[in-house]
């Protein structure tokens, strides 16, 4: 008999440990979900706000890692910014407020293409990720951006200018009852930013409590890399 996937549900997958040392000699742990066919792409995840909880094991990355590669062809790739803590480990040195976390984000995108030979790499940012992506992620090899809940709290008018002028796609998905940015006032935000595409996600809050919020985050991540795998099974 077919069984609902819940939220302690973890589906097939090549599952490797790593560390990546930054080019300001951090040490940054994390893992590598890999489908166990043919990848349609790779997300690199950049967690929520460290100081508030974020960490790489924040739930939404969790369930993405435990499900995505089966479900969608889709291989994520997850770490610990500097000075976060996860059950795979603590990364060295010290939270920075979207200073120094530009070397873990650089690091990471090299690590992604020189030793995990990843294809079709998209950056998928949540909360203090997406500011993260925003502000540094603009190595010309990746996809383009996917940012969940982006609260536009360290990111600046010159950091969205960046990506207007470069063009590459820019997803967001806004909660409709998000503490921080909601749907209306992003469309004004973001304004700088010509191509982004502004998703209101109807009744979801900035974490994306509750299995509906989940599924809707991944069936969106998937839209955009592997749409032929639509709709994402809700049972198994």
């Amino acid at each position: 008999m077919p069984e609902l996937i819940r939220p302690s549900t973890v589906l097939p997958a090549v599952r490797t440990p790593f560390v990546v040392r930054t080019e300001d000699g951090i040490d940054l742990v994390g893992e590598i979900a890999r489908t166990l066919d043919e990848a349609a792409g790779t997300i690199l995840m950049l967690h929520p706000l460290p100081t508030a909880g974020g960490m790489m094991d924040s739930h939404v990355y969790k369930k993405a890692a435990n499900r995505l590669p089966a479900m969608a062809g889709i291989n994520v790739v997850r770490f610990n910014t500097r000075g976060t803590t996860s059950e795979a480990g603590t990364s060295s040195g010290h939270f920075d407020n979207a200073v120094s976390e530009r070397f873990d984000v650089e690091a990471m995108i090299n690590y992604c293409f020189d030793e995990l030979k990843a294809e079709k790499l998209w950056v998928v940012g949540w909360s203090f990720g997406t500011d993260l992506a925003l502000k540094f992620a603009r190595d010309k090899r990746i996809k383009g951006l996917i940012l969940l809940s982006p609260p536009l709290r360290f990111s600046t008018e010159e950091d969205l200018q960046w990506w207007a002028q470069d063009g590459r796609p820019v997803i967001a998905l806004v909660p409709e009852h998000d503490d921080y940015l909601q749907p209306d006032a992003a469309r004004i935000s973001f304004a700088p930013l010509k191509q982004i595409q502004i998703i209101a996600a109807e009744d979801a809050k900035h974490l994306w409590v509750g299995e509906p919020a989940v599924y809707r985050v991944l069936s969106e991540i998937t839209k955009v890399i592997a749409p032929e795998r639509l709709p994402l099974p809700e049972e198994i």
